[in-house]
């Protein structure tokens, strides 16, 4: 990194973290709180309850949300927050049938319809549009297997709410980058232990990032119950599999992975597993709600 993009890093992070002054944060630092509501066995409401970023009123004119990225990066469409908000705004709708909320959830829908593109190995995939300095600079265009699992689980939703193939079209569509390696364009790894990771930021090597990973995970698992894929089928149980084998290496992750873990507690569908240990050596309760948790069958 240069010393003026340096420089603008910086300043842009002084002004979200320490000046406390709007920006991307508003969005991203809710609580992580599962939705009691939601269902294993059937497409219901999202996973997650999403409730603060359902309410979430930083729009573009046609009532997109944006991001404050300040500095240089500055305003952004983020598909990731997009998606977020619009299975926030569905949870709401499908928990208090507020109209408007439906309205927003399907507006979202379009946008991601919308805004699918071709990367350069030629899936579809939804881009950011913005340079951003994570281990590696990400730069723009960049795409990540989390958009692509957050997109797929709002647009199979959209697609059995308001009965419009253009839905499950698109999140077909966004489904390939699931059978591709990250190399070849797509989102998914795979370790030297034939480990299945869905892969949130794309950089060699690999972070793992655990949240991003459930998430997309999650979209894997709604494509099957709508489609009965057995590719996504066969996808999901491997990414089980991975959670499994490696979700004990998390005890030391930094502070945000571990609430996501601790939040993960109470089962929404029967399975066996162990109670494991946090970094602090509390035992978690219950089951861990993850991969796990929505097992099919």
């Amino acid at each position: 990194m240069s010393v003026l993009a340096r420089l603008q890093y910086f300043r842009r992070i002084a002004s979200a973290y320490l000046l406390r002054s709007h920006s991307q944060l508003n969005f991203w630092h809710d609580s992580a709180e599962l939705n009691p509501r939601a269902r294993s066995n059937a497409l219901g409401e999202y996973y997650m309850n999403f409730d603060e970023k359902a309410q979430y009123s930083v729009m573009d004119p046609s009532g997109i949300p944006m991001l404050n990225y300040r500095g240089a990066i500055g305003m952004q469409y983020n598909p990731i927050a997009i998606a977020q908000w619009g299975l926030g705004n569905f949870n709401l709708f499908r928990r208090e049938n507020d109209l408007a909320a439906r309205e927003r959830f399907i507006l979202a829908a379009n946008w991601l319809c919308e805004r699918l593109e071709t990367n350069a190995r030629g899936l579809c995939v939804w881009n950011h549009n913005f340079d951003w300095e994570y281990r590696d600079t990400l730069y723009a265009p960049w795409y990540s297997g989390l958009a692509q699992g957050q997109g797929i689980s709002l647009l199979v939703r959209a697609h059995a709410e308001a009965s419009e193939t253009k839905y499950l079209d698109a999140a077909a569509l966004a489904f390939q980058s699931f059978l591709v390696p990250t190399m070849d364009g797509g989102v998914v790894f795979t370790d030297s232990e034939r480990n299945l990771w869905f892969e949130e930021y794309l950089v060699s090597p690999p972070t793992h990032i655990l949240n991003g990973f459930i998430w997309a995970a999650w979209g894997v698992y709604d494509y099957f119950l709508v489609t009965g894929s057995t590719e996504a089928e066969a996808l999901f149980h491997r990414a089980i599999q991975t959670l499994k084998t490696n979700l004990d290496h998390y005890d030391h992750a930094p502070p945000h992975e571990r609430a996501h873990i601790r939040s993960m507690r109470v089962p929404l569908a029967k399975i066996r597993t162990q109670p494991l240990k946090t970094h602090s050596g509390a035992l978690l309760q219950g089951r861990i709600q993850a991969l796990l948790l929505l097992r099919p069958g």
